[in-house]
């Protein structure tokens, strides 16, 4: 299965522009997130195939997040 629709996690707006150009310019569908509660919205609202989360974030952080996604049966299906 091909992976079309990227989430990109990460606090720096530098990071998220550079891997969202790069992505895009591959094709990819990309969605954009600067922390973890974001990303939480808009893995519901988008649904993503693939997740590149940053692991040390202001609030809650990539493992945090990680954890809440695969509590919630809606995310982690």
């Amino acid at each position: 299965m091909a992976i079309h629709k990227i989430l990109i996690v990460d606090d720096s707006p530098t990071e998220r522009y550079y891997l969202t150009d790069i992505l895009v310019k591959n094709g990819f569908s990309v969605s954009t997130a600067e922390n973890g509660e974001d990303a939480l919205l808009k893995m519901r609202a988008d649904r993503p195939e693939l997740i590149l989360m940053d692991v040390v974030m202001p609030g809650a952080n990539g493992f945090q997040v990680t954890r809440s996604i695969a509590r919630d049966p809606e995310l982690s299906a």
